[in-house]
């Protein structure tokens, strides 16, 4: 783990287990609870510890509330309004106070909340931090791809390496990352959609099937003031193009140049711009596999020695 995300990521996981729940230890004598017949099944509406929550499970995460509308309201007021943060998520602990962005540490996933920014033509990202690439990407988020990023490392995301270019070509590596996406329409109504859905692959005029990798984008030093700063804080945090600064990026070469891009926005599918939306960010726990035992090689033995044949003249020594 970059030793620059350590504070963030234990000052998230303090947050999580301060506001965890907590058992009441009764100083009355405790009573034996009744048998229960053995069984290998988990208690119903419990997780196992430390199991990544399935897609439908994460789905239970509610819809963002847009705020009530006020016809008296000026449009800046209309504005303000919008822009205030999101209410807490219950269950769920806020990482930026200044920010939409929660982590669940038992169903390990992170949340953000952001409008929708564009809704038809080529794109270079399906997310960005506010105030950052609107124009090339379908989604803004209200948080820094930074405090994103440390929100997957806290709840055990595994971040790999960016794209590379030089000499040659190599993909983006690093933990999968399913990315869902939670709305409600004018009516109230929830609705669920995977952020593939949203994304149309130019060539073959079909949704992008391709899965998000935790690349983790990188940090550069402004040599006048000696300050850091992360990459993806500029705007690329979920990439459809490939970027050696993206946070999360697609495993295939994907050009950057606006002449060959390979996506673009699936209009039909995609709310009204300034739409609220949920992120959902999902890590892909990879599943160890079992150890084979090492079956030690059997060492040859030696046969016996036979005792002479009988029928053969035998030798003696003098």
């Amino acid at each position: 783990m970059n030793r620059q995300f350590l504070p963030l990521v234990l000052s998230a996981l303090l947050s999580a287990w301060l506001v965890a729940p907590r058992t009441v230890v009764s100083q009355e004598p405790a009573t034996p609870p009744p048998s229960k017949p053995a069984t290998d099944a988990p208690p119903p509406n419990e997780t196992a510890k430390d199991t990544p929550a399935p897609a439908e499970d994460a789905a239970t995460v509610p819809a963002p509330e847009e705020p009530t509308a006020d016809p008296n309201q000026s449009p800046d007021e209309a504005q303000a309004a919008k822009d205030k943060l999101s209410p807490d998520i219950p269950g769920l602990t806020r990482l930026d106070k200044n920010g939409d962005l929660w982590i669940d540490p038992k169903r390990k996933i992170v949340v953000v909340d952001g409008r929708i920014a564009l809704r038809e033509g080529p794109i270079e990202m399906f997310a960005c931090p506010k105030r950052t690439k609107e124009h090339e990407s379908i989604v803004s988020v209200n948080t820094k791809a930074s405090f994103v990023h440390a929100a997957l490392l806290a709840v055990g995301a595994k971040s790999g390496t960016p794209v590379q270019w030089d000499p040659k070509y190599a993909p983006p590596t690093g933990g999968k990352v399913e990315v869902l996406v939670l709305w409600k329409d004018k009516e109230g109504k929830n609705h669920k959609a995977r952020a593939q859905d949203w994304i149309i692959n130019t060539q073959t005029k079909k949704p992008m099937k391709f899965d998000w990798v935790f690349a983790g984008s990188g940090f550069w030093v402004d040599e006048d003031t000696g300050m850091k700063y992360y990459h993806g804080d500029a705007g690329d945090l979920i990439c459809v193009s490939n970027f050696a600064t993206a946070t999360l990026d697609i495993p295939v070469e994907s050009s950057q140049e606006n002449s060959n891009l390979l996506f673009e926005a699936a209009t039909d599918k995609i709310p009204e711009k300034g739409t609220k939306v949920r992120l959902v960010l999902i890590p892909q726990q990879e599943k160890e596999k079992p150890q084979q035992e090492k079956v030690e090689p059997k060492q040859e033995q030696e046969e016996p020695k036979k005792d002479a044949d009988p029928k053969l003249p035998q030798t003696t020594e003098p």
